[in-house]
């Protein structure tokens, strides 16, 4: 039975748009798309072609494995046993299909599974013969690749020689790719020279691995993780996966740490679910987990596909990078002036939400970035990251494109003039009564890391100011009821559960009344600082620049903010507005547990059992010690729970810093000293 046409020029259509896709990723190293909306094409495809088996053609991109062309400036090689694709599995219930065909396939046999992650580089299948370095070809179609043997060979983290007793020959596979820092140095020094800046250390790493210089391709400072024997010739037998990562580890090829063995499919999601909440806490770009049998006979009896392994499956985290179109470029007015460029997007679904709109942090940004309205663009979410649009796709710049031009005017109602002070990387709206910075003072004033009033959010605000009600924060203590049941949408339960909030706030801690107030540069930690320095706002107001800058945390430049922030006579009526109010100017949560970790630094990572996070790090504090986010030479110590972060972790034990379980964090807690 034929295919309807629709579906036939559908299926010809695909295969079209993937083989030029193939071409821009693989030969070009120049992807106008991202993997994302790569993988929905092929997925696409590979539904109708379920659908109609009779499309199905050997050369379809879903019988072929990696780039169709090869690059004309590199020799082609041949690679002696094929380096196949993985099946994805973009959901959980595709990895347990996948686990229940294995196990149909070896009933009443237990079925052992290395989790390895899934590194986002270039493959790579480099070869010894008696223990020298001889080649190096990237994967190509799967059954020739391109020789780039010079090239890999400035990569510093594998062996030009093996030991005695390495085989004969030994082909070993694994991935090259660019370190997240060897990326940001890149793109530093491609910006200092006014080059377009990479979008992402794949495709800056597949870039620089085809360079035709090789002293180029040194200076990107590539690394290589190796994750399976190629072609072995007098080397021993093994009957595990596992067992030929200790082999490859012990003849010095860089090994990945974070390969686990483990014995249900159960073992598999947790640790998927552990990288893909703790992927960036590697010093390297993650997309995924690999899965594959560990026994390898039980691997000879499932055998491949046309294209990829039966015993293995790649499972793929939500994508963080997509392609969309960039319909305008629009300016947003913060509570301190600040005028930030936006993108408004087509929608995108990346990093587990819906995007439509995305950060363009400055002019200065945009300007590098060379991003302008009607471009398709690449947009970047990772994790609870604000989305922002990471370069342009050049390839699909539509004709007669002109640069975007930072406005002059803001977009409030004012019209006021927007002014970049000289030597500052942000533009301002200097007009006190700009209304869009009125909206986001009482949106900052109330929000959890200051006064905390609960149910006030951005919507109510808008409507409160709109209405004329609020004027700046300290007329929410003038709201009545009656006042707020004459807005839209208000109702006499949510009418009272606000004005509840918002007596409520009057008695909040001083740290968070000064973080309220919205002092350019002020934020949570410095305002702690102060209080505990001063113990009254009236106290910090008085105090002169220098009394403020010598107070831990602040500094000059905070403290000289502050200083002229109350020297100004509206603040200083705002603040005898909220003293009318009876917003307590003094309360201060002074601990009155024994100061033992003064001078100390202590980062916690991991979940701890007695603690929660903010739990333990208020526990240090309160001792006056310090919880900073990050490892550094100064850290006292590394208190350590599950689920730890990877990058926290292996920077304590690079520098030599202590390791503390949970038991030796109370000891440190109690004692002020390090478990002996």
């Amino acid at each position: 039975m034929s295919a309807e046409p629709s579906a036939t020029a559908e299926v010809e259509r695909l295969r079209a748009e993937i083989g030029y896709h193939n071409q821009r990723y693989y030969g070009d190293d120049a992807p106008e798309i991202s993997d994302a909306d790569y993988d929905l094409l092929v997925r696409r495809l590979r539904a109708l072609e379920d659908a109609h088996p009779e499309l199905v053609v050997e050369d379809s991109p879903t019988q072929q494995v990696g780039a169709g062309a090869l690059s004309a400036a590199f020799a082609p090689v041949v690679h002696r046993s094929p380096m196949t694709s993985l099946d994805n599995a973009m959901t959980v219930e595709e990895l347990r299909a996948w686990g229940e065909r294995v196990a149909r396939a070896l009933p009443d046999h237990d079925v052992p599974l290395v989790c390895e992650l899934k590194i986002d580089g270039l493959a790579m299948s480099v070869r010894y013969e008696r223990g020298v370095y001889t080649q190096a070809a990237t994967r190509g179609d799967g059954r020739v690749g391109e020789d780039v043997t010079a090239n890999v060979a400035t990569v510093r983290a594998l062996p030009e020689r093996l030991g005695d007793g390495a085989p004969e020959v030994l082909e070993v596979r694994g991935e090259v790719y660019m370190p997240r820092a060897s990326f940001e140095a890149l793109n530093e020094r491609m910006a200092e020279a006014g080059k377009p800046r990479f979008a992402n250390p794949r495709n800056a790493g597949a870039g620089s691995l085809r360079q035709k210089d090789p002293a180029v391709t040194a200076s990107r400072q590539l690394s290589m993780w190796c994750y399976q024997l190629g072609e072995v010739v007098g080397g021993p037998d093994f009957a595990t996966h596992h067992e030929t990562f200790e082999y490859l580890a012990g003849l010095g090829f860089p090994v990945n740490p974070e390969i686990r063995v483990v014995c249900s499919l159960a073992e598999v999601e947790a640790f998927c679910a552990h990288w893909q909440e703790h992927r960036h806490d590697l010093p390297y770009e993650i997309d995924g987990v690999v899965v594959k049998l560990d026994d390898l006979s039980q691997r000879a009896a499932l055998g491949f596909t046309s294209r990829a392994p039966r015993w293995a499956i790649a499972v793929k985290f939500p994508p963080e990078e997509r392609t969309t179109l960039l319909r305008d470029i629009q300016v947003s007015v913060g509570r301190t002036g600040r005028a930030t460029p936006f993108a408004v997007l087509e929608p995108v679904f990346v990093g587990g939400s819906t995007v439509g709109m995305a950060t363009l942090h400055n002019e200065d940004q945009v300007r590098l970035k060379d991003v302008r309205p009607g471009d398709t663009v690449i947009v970047r979410k990772a994790g609870d990251v604000i989305p922002e649009v990471v370069a342009p796709v050049l390839a699909l710049r539509p004709p007669g494109s002109q640069p975007w031009e930072f406005p002059h005017r803001c977009p409030c109602p004012v019209q006021s003039e927007l002014v970049r002070a000289e030597g500052e990387a942000d533009t301002r709206c200097v007009e006190v009564a700009c209304p869009f910075q009125l909206e986001q003072r009482i949106i900052y004033f109330a929000s959890r890391q200051a006064m905390d009033i609960e149910g006030l959010g951005d919507q109510r605000v808008a409507q409160m100011c709109e209405a004329g009600l609020l004027t700046d924060p300290a007329d929410l203590y003038a709201l009545t009821e009656e006042r707020l049941l004459t807005l839209p949408k208000f109702a006499s339960v949510s009418a009272a559960n606000l004005m509840a909030a918002i007596r409520g706030s009057v008695s909040r801690p001083l740290p968070k009344l000064l973080t309220a107030l919205g002092i350019r540069g002020l934020g949570p930690s410095a305002s702690e600082s102060l209080s505990r320095a001063f113990g009254t706002l009236d106290a910090i107001m008085n105090a002169g620049e220098h009394d403020l800058a010598t107070t831990p945390g602040v500094g000059p430049v905070i403290a000289a903010s502050i200083h002229r922030w109350f020297a100004v006579d509206a603040n200083r009526a705002f603040i005898d507005k909220l003293r009318a109010a009876g917003v307590d100017f003094g309360r201060v949560e002074v601990s009155r547990l024994p100061q033992n970790l003064v001078g100390k630094a202590i980062v916690v990572t991991g979940t701890l059992d007695g603690f929660s996070r903010e739990q333990a790090e208020a526990a240090i504090k309160d001792r006056g010690g310090k919880s900073p986010g990050s490892v550094s030479a100064k850290t006292t110590a590394v208190v350590v729970g599950a689920d730890p972060g990877a990058s926290k972790l292996n920077k304590a034990t690079d520098l030599g810093v202590p390791v503390l379980d949970e038991a030796g964090f109370r000891h440190l807690l109690d004692t002020g000293e390090l478990p002996g």
